[in-house]
């Protein structure tokens, strides 16, 4: 029987991942990695177990091993070409963040409806008026759309996108998308999180009082 890895699995192999790089052709412990996530070698052990990899008894796992092997149960090598819609801040803050090649997730371009930031380019990637998406997502098989675009503008590009072929959708608005079954949206709640984080932690009283 196939293991299941779910989301929040997936979530915590990212992050394992990401601390594995430091340790290059080191081993590390279970705890070692738990520790410095702050969770439960328990869990580490479980979600690692799924990757059907055993570590050395009271040694640990290989860093570099069990790296690879993340790579390779989440498709890092993969290529993933995608789209950023809405070039204002946080558009072009994403569009210079280099480490999503690493992961295989590659921004293929940027698409605005401003005539000032058309023809511009971020990070060597250009912006294009939003109108040329259906053909460039046909031509060059896009089917990955980040979307940061204000609110009120939100709904209405996202019919756009479905109009225009796009099947998944990484919303970074404040917005609940109205799609059909056939797009699978991922929502960005970075406001929610930010409440979550401060009441889980109790930081509004360190900050305010």
């Amino acid at each position: 029987m196939k293991n299941v890895i779910t989301d929040k699995v997936i979530n915590r192999l990212t992050l394992y991942h990401s601390i594995l790089t430091d340790f290059n052709d080191e081993y590390i412990s279970s705890t070692q990695i738990a520790d410095l996530l702050h969770i439960d070698n328990t869990q580490v052990r479980k979600d690692i177990a799924l990757l059907n990899y055993k570590g050395k008894c009271k040694v640990g796992y290989k860093a570099f091993d069990l790296k690879l092997l993340i790579e390779s149960t989440l498709r890092f090598k993969t290529v993933k070409n995608a789209f950023i819609v809405g070039a204002g801040n946080l558009g072009m803050a994403l569009a210079k963040y280099d480490n999503f090649e690493a992961y295989g997730f590659n921004i293929s371009a940027l698409f605005d409806n401003s005539f000032m930031k058309i023809g511009s380019k971020i990070n060597g990637k250009k912006i294009y008026d939003i109108d040329n998406l259906p053909d460039m997502a046909d031509r060059l098989n896009v089917q990955i759309v980040i979307l940061t675009v204000p609110r009120v503008n939100a709904q209405n590009v996202a019919d756009f996108l479905v109009k225009s072929g796009i099947k998944y959708i990484w919303n970074f608005t404040p917005c609940v998308l109205n799609v059909p079954d056939s797009v699978l949206v991922w929502n960005e709640n970075l406001i929610g999180n930010f409440l979550q984080f401060t009441v889980n932690h109790s930081i509004e009283k360190e900050l305010f009082i």
